[in-house]
């Protein structure tokens, strides 16, 4: 049996991820597991027609498939990504047509779920069957009890090849539309009220929906609004997971990125993001953005600003994508999501109305300060890496340490000393039956009795 693993990473064989791969190969020496760098090698496979397709060759001549990556930001690297792109790009989907595939990944349980969806999304329409995924924490190798679950887990696929099982699905394919989008001009111009607007798109084209979107957004406004197209930013590639950006931000990639993130998109106040949907996500240039963004580390570096979407395509039917979006704005950046407006409506009068409303929103929330609450995403988000970074990853994210100490991220329930002098006198007092009958009899009253005397006290 062959398997052909195809590696995420950009750092090849330095990979955490492939040490579970090779741990597989110890155990299973009778399988051949084909190990194939795509990431790393990527700017070659989109150069080289003749080495892209010496993989898919591999992947032909195989009999399962095991995409095996770190998750970086809310997915897959990006070069994975635009792997995945060049598969469809040069019509290469049928050398995966019927695989059986599984996922291994890496992480620090930091959405580490997208990263899943958005593969067995891909998987699923490439028509492979997909076994099932795995996600461990990076340093799950060293745990017994982890190595028994990688050993199972390798058994599942093996078997599942082996025993030619039928396999479930998740995703329905995806259904593009036709519609054209004509947008009208606006009624009344906006004053921005001294707030920077910016927005960023992968592929402006005033021709498409994507492209007349934009415009008319920025005809929203009264004075002239900047528009960046990423492809016009020197960018030599997405981000190499070396680490060394987690000391003092600086990232070893001698291009225009940083100093394009710094100085143009940091200083605005109002950020709009526009793309397409394109497969699962948008596109990789975009996951190039947000991965060469990361070298903010785990601090938010858009933090306070008023952040919105617009998407052209079918994206009410990804809904891992609209939480990736979601997160990106708020579990990334505690900044403020304030809406995502596509072309789904497929109506030219509602979208411009949208388009007018979104525009009004972010002066007015940016004016204000507004910052919507956190919800799960963010706050769950912000605990992972708070977790991590005052423990074991300190030496590495030493710059996301200073952050969080000075800017109070390490929030621990340890330090709520009230509570803990509180809790230990009413276990204690609710032991006594008396005291414990007329307490929970009353919990409701008590819990809203505080909330209840500030609006009572509320003018």
């Amino acid at each position: 049996m062959k398997i052909v693993i195809l590696n995420g990473s950009p750092k090849g064989e330095f990979s955490i991820t492939l040490q579970y791969v090779h741990f597989i190969q110890k155990k299973f020496p009778q399988y051949e597991l084909k190990i194939i760098h795509v990431s790393k090698h990527i700017k070659k496979l989109e150069k080289d027609g003749n080495a892209f397709e010496e993989i898919i060759d591999e992947v032909r001549s195989s009999d399962g498939v095991l995409w095996a990556f770190g998750v970086i930001v809310l997915a897959v690297p990006s070069q994975y990504m635009r792997f995945i792109e060049l598969i469809s790009e040069r019509g290469m989907e049928d050398a995966f047509k019927n695989k059986y595939t599984a996922v291994l990944s890496t992480s620090i349980h930091f959405f580490d779920h997208t990263a899943h969806n958005y593969m067995r999304a891909v998987c699923e329409d490439l028509n492979m069957k997909y076994v099932e995924a795995i996600s461990f924490d990076l340093i799950d190798l060293k745990k017994e009890n982890e190595r028994e679950n990688l050993i199972i887990f390798a058994e599942n696929l093996f078997k599942a090849i082996e025993k030619k099982i039928i396999t479930s699905r998740l995703f329905k394919p995806m259904a593009f539309s036709n519609f054209v989008y004509q947008a009208s001009l606006p009624e009344n111009k906006i004053d921005t009220k001294g707030k920077k607007v910016v927005i960023l798109t992968d592929a402006y084209d005033c021709n498409t929906n994507l492209g007349k979107m934009i415009d008319r957004f920025r005809q929203s406004f009264a004075k002239k609004i900047e528009m960046i197209d990423l492809n016009d930013i020197d960018i030599q590639g997405g981000c190499l997971g070396c680490m060394r950006c987690g000391y003092n931000y600086n990232c070893v990639q001698k291009d225009e990125f940083t100093d394009f993130y710094n100085n143009r998109v940091r200083t605005a106040d109002i950020i709009i993001f526009a793309g397409t949907v394109r497969g699962r996500y948008l596109s990789s240039k975009w996951k190039i953005f947000y991965d060469r963004a990361f070298f903010w580390n785990h601090t938010p570096s858009l933090v306070g600003r008023q952040l919105g979407y617009l998407i052209s395509g079918p994206l009410s039917q990804t809904h891992n994508l609209i939480q990736i979006l979601e997160a990106s704005s708020t579990a990334r950046q505690d900044a403020n999501h304030v809406d995502i407006i596509t072309d789904e409506c497929e109506n030219s009068t509602e979208i411009d109305a949208q388009l007018q409303s979104l525009a009004e929103r972010l002066v007015s929330y940016s004016e204000k300060g507004y910052i919507r609450p956190q919800d799960f995403l963010a706050v769950g988000g912000h605990k992972v890496f708070r977790d991590n970074i005052w423990g074991r990853l300190r030496m590495i994210w030493q710059a996301d340490h200073r952050y969080f100490k000075k800017h109070g991220k390490y929030d621990f329930p340890q330090k709520e000393f009230k509570i803990m002098i509180f809790n230990p006198i009413m276990l204690l007092l609710t032991k006594i039956p008396k005291f414990r009958k007329y307490f929970y009899a009353n919990i409701t009253k008590f819990s809203s009795g505080r909330m209840k005397k500030i609006v009572e006290k509320t003018e």
